[in-house]
């Protein structure tokens, strides 16, 4: 019989576990704890529980990480890593080096069935959702990174913004949310968790009711008709219900709603896309994240000059909008945003 991986379970989970195994329910609080923000990758690290149940869980259980095929680092730090699941799927994901912190971006989905036009990720194609344990087990191998590398800095950040629509996988992520915040595991604050969506306004709603976090809209057009052009999927979600869903989302802390804006040379980078952005978000308690297009030789887009891109956040800063650009780190490895993919061999992969 195949084993279950336990970083599938809830805390409440792993309670009516514990109770069907005849232990006592704090044992369940010793166990989320070892294999949350303890990394444990095998029972016999779990000391403070008795050999007799170290041996029942390992019978049933299993806590096997993804294997790591490939991790590459740039100059500056960031560092992605390719796992390669139990299915052979390959996913990716990326540790960010920030000021005071690190951030870690991370994938719900082998692939990406949202297809949108700029995005490397969906011309991979989609393969499936990813299971609570995968998720959460790239966080597991970030922390163990930075543990082996001897950072004094934290992994502070959390943002589901690589391989896959997030809300898409709606159930798993809700899961691995719960799991990552709670207090008796990795206790992340809610406000350090950004979930990144193209705009599934049912499922936006739903998260408001369910685990609000963080939340990071991927607009990248001012109107209906560009936005249709480079994502298919707003066809099904007009501006007008998406900017009413955001408007209602609850704000964690007072935080806002980051709107994410990749510029693409001649296609959504002119001051008039900049006036039409000023008309949606004039009242709204937004921040715009420039993101200067990543480039890459399988898409037919460019990269806006400089000037173009200062001019765009100038105008928008001007007419007092909240505007950052993004530097795009990564870019040297194929990590920076949009350029994550779905292997489909292992052949081309180098073991670094």
């Amino acid at each position: 019989m195949e084993k279950l991986n336990l970083r599938n379970y809830t805390l409440e989970e792993i309670e009516v576990l514990i109770s069907h195994l005849g232990e006592p329910k704090y044992r369940a609080e010793q166990i989320f704890h070892w294999i949350t923000c303890k990394e444990a990758i095998d029972f016999d690290q779990m000391t403070n529980l008795p050999k007799v149940l170290r041996k029942k869980l390992a019978e049933t259980f299993t806590l096997e990480l993804p294997e790591v095929v490939e991790k590459i680092s740039d100059l500056e730090g960031t560092t992605k890593f390719a796992l390669k699941l139990q299915d052979g799927e390959i996913i990716e994901t990326v540790v960010i080096p920030e000021r005071d912190h690190y951030t870690l971006c991370v994938s719900t989905q082998v692939g990406c069935a949202m297809g949108c036009k700029f995005c490397l990720t969906a011309k991979g194609g989609f393969k499936r959702n990813l299971e609570v344990y995968e998720i959460i087990s790239q966080v597991i191998i970030a922390r163990l990174y930075l543990k082996e590398i001897n950072s004094l800095l934290p992994l502070r950040n959390i943002v589901f913004m690589g391989m896959g629509e997030p809300l898409a996988n709606y159930e798993n992520l809700i899961k691995a949310l719960k799991i990552l915040a709670h207090p008796l595991g990795f206790n992340v604050s809610k406000k350090r968790l950004t979930v990144s969506t193209v705009g599934l306004v049912k499922k936006i709603k739903k998260l408001a009711e369910d685990f609000p976090t963080a939340l990071a809209i991927s607009l990248h057009a001012p109107n209906d008709d560009l936005r249709k052009s480079l994502i298919p999927v707003a066809k099904k979600y007009p501006l007008k219900d998406l900017l009413e869903t955001i408007k209602t989302f609850p704000r964690i802390k007072n935080g806002r709603t980051t709107i994410e804006y990749i510029l693409i040379k001649e296609i959504n980078d002119s001051l008039q896309h900049a006036k039409e952005l000023v008309n949606l978000f004039r009242s709204f308690p937004i921040k715009i994240n420039l993101i200067p297009y990543n480039p890459h030789p399988e898409l037919p887009f460019e990269r806006p000059e400089e000037k173009k891109i200062e001019s765009f956040q100038r105008f928008l800063l001007d007419h007092g909008i909240l505007t950052t650009v993004r530097k795009s780190k990564g870019l040297d490895i194929s990590a920076a945003c949009g350029q994550l993919r779905r292997r489909l061999t292992l052949s081309s992969i180098p073991l670094q």
